[in-house]
């Protein structure tokens, strides 16, 4: 491609629909820096403000679904949206409203969602009793669901399972779950022994996916930030499979490189890289002054 094309070429963007974290690390926060590190513009619906540090979360204050749907509505009428991102819905009322939102989607538009249930501090996020109301009215209309194994198990009624699963063990998972009625399931490696995700789809889709480990890093908002991911993946027109690569590659690298230097607990993912735009800061400081 010349540089005249790629300087015309049109921005792609993203809507996610998610809480807020206060602290900076997961929901719309991680989506949006997630979309960003994919050159995708990231547009948003809050769903929930949350009073929440690296530590844990201290309050839940859910946004009226008429406004979660104003914001939707606000966006599609004004902004040409690529893929969507669903991530904490927290109660039936929201849940109602984003299946409206989703129904009043362009034909065509993949929509990635990640069934939040639990904070990795412990705090649920999902109304008990409302994982029916998720199931049958979001559920079936995403192209892609993204849990991770105690969401899976969840979804599918496995709540006390615990056993650690093998790859044949994850792709039996995986499929349990893709008859609930997505489109697809990546069923994410965090929770396992052997970080690795698994992708299955209604057309027969049969892959796993793997890479590293980092036990040294810090992973507060790593699920948020791998669904943003694959969705801006899918927003720049990528084909599932090498959304699902592009989305464990660079979620894995946000985790190694997590800022472990903020708060006092489980340090956030660093999804944009900030310790090279320090040094780029710096330079360009260094050159103005």
């Amino acid at each position: 491609m010349s540089s005249g094309a790629a300087a015309s070429e049109r921005t792609p963007a993203a809507l996610t629909i998610a809480g807020s974290d206060s602290g900076g690390g997961a929901g719309i926060q991680a989506d949006l820096k997630a979309l960003a590190a994919l050159g995708v513009h990231g547009t948003a619906a809050i769903t929930a403000i949350t009073a929440q540090n690296t530590l844990g979360v201290t309050a839940i204050h859910a946004i009226p679904p008429t406004i979660v749907l104003a914001q939707v509505r606000a966006v599609l009428d004004d902004i040409r949206i690529d893929a969507v991102k669903v991530g904490m819905l927290g109660d039936v009322a929201v849940i109602d409203a984003v299946a409206q939102a989703l129904a009043e989607l362009p034909d065509g538009v993949p929509v990635v969602v990640d069934p939040v249930m639990v904070a990795e501090s412990g705090a649920r996020l999902l109304e008990s009793g409302a994982e029916r109301a998720l199931v049958e009215r979001i559920v079936s209309r995403a192209s892609v669901l993204t849990p991770n194994v105690p969401e899976a198990l969840a979804l599918v009624g496995r709540i006390g399972d615990r056993q650690e699963l093998d790859e044949d063990g994850a792709l039996a998972l995986a499929e349990e779950v893709l008859a609930l009625g997505a489109g697809a399931v990546l069923l994410t490696g965090g929770h396992r022994r052997e970080a690795t995700d698994v992708l299955v789809s209604r057309g027969g889709l049969r892959e796993t996916i793997g890479g590293p480990r980092h036990r040294d890093g810090a992973a507060h908002g790593s699920g948020c930030t791998h669904s943003a991911l694959l969705a801006g993946a899918l927003a720049r027109g990528a084909d599932l499979p090498s959304a699902a690569r592009t989305a464990r590659e660079l979620s894995g690298e946000a985790v190694g490189r997590g800022l472990r230097d903020i708060g006092a607990g489980a340090g956030p993912v660093d999804v944009i890289d900030l310790q090279a735009r320090r040094r780029e800061a710096h330079h360009a400081v260094d050159r103005l002054s």
